[in-house]
């Protein structure tokens, strides 16, 4: 049992390196990733889809207010989730792309897609969330909290991001309060701490090569929550929005920079 012991011990180093060889070279291989991502494709499919005529009504989506006047995308995704006073509700970028085609376009809520993986009706979204939010590159995140539902939403995230539940007793934070953690070769961020929140929170939307195309932070929230077996989170739900405002806060300061590279 000693001789045991003392090879484990004598182990811990060689793992640290391991570990640092690891993350060293996953970060090379993003950064060589993003000087030519496929999610540059993303963002010209959005262009084009913001300017297309569409919908029952066969207008486009650049009368769409995102918060800092209609037709106005440089900053607007730096300060998302809000709240707007024609849904009165505080609304991320899907939520409010949603409400946008129902008003503007004349689209039927009923014809919103949920977020599940190789679900091809939810590529709209992704490009036109990869198109808007790469307009704010370069811009602090500065997610307003100052209106009641402003507030009244970064606190119903805060609930949920450390609320226990699903099938194998998880929270958000169970891993994303960690230091220094992986699953496999994914470093787990550490939501809480500013700045692994302002690098992390900041790359969303991001490309990641695992599923081949550019998914937004809502619907990551939703596969994070699917693998800690939570029930299925619906597209531009409440709870969704929420733990987006409560993890904005968090991130407050960092730099937009879409599309990220992910796992």
């Amino acid at each position: 049992m000693k001789r045991l012991l003392t090879m484990l011990l004598a182990a811990l180093p060689l793992a640290a390196v391991a570990d640092d060889q690891s993350d060293r070279a996953m970060r090379e291989y993003r950064q060589t990733l993003q000087k030519s991502s496929p999610a540059e494709l993303f963002i010209v499919m959005g262009e084009e889809l913001y300017h297309e005529k569409r919908g029952p009504k066969r207008v486009s989506l650049e009368a769409c207010d995102f918060g800092l006047g209609p037709g106005v995308l440089k900053g607007a995704y730096a300060q998302l989730p809000r709240y707007f006073a024609d849904t009165d509700k505080v609304e991320d970028l899907e939520s409010r792309l949603a409400s946008c085609m129902v008003r503007l376009q004349g689209v039927s809520p009923s014809e919103f897609p949920q977020f599940v993986f190789g679900n091809q009706r939810m590529l709209p979204f992704q490009q036109l969330a990869a198109y808007i939010a790469a307009e704010s590159n370069g811009l602090p995140l500065s997610a307003p909290m100052q209106h009641a539902r402003e507030i009244e939403a970064v606190r119903l995230g805060e609930a949920l991001f450390y609320r226990r539940a699903g099938s194998h007793d998880f929270a958000c934070a169970s891993c994303h309060t960690l230091q220094n953690k992986r699953i496999r070769l994914q470093h787990l961020t550490n939501l809480v701490d500013p700045a692994e929140a302002m690098q992390g929170v900041t790359t969303w939307p991001a490309y990641r090569p695992t599923v081949g195309d550019v998914q937004p932070l809502e619907l990551w929230l939703s596969a994070c929550l699917y693998q800690a077996r939570y029930p299925q989170v619906r597209f531009a739900s409440e709870a969704s929005i929420a733990l987006q405002a409560f993890l904005a806060q968090h991130a407050k300061g960092g730099l937009i920079d879409v599309p990220g590279v992910k796992r």
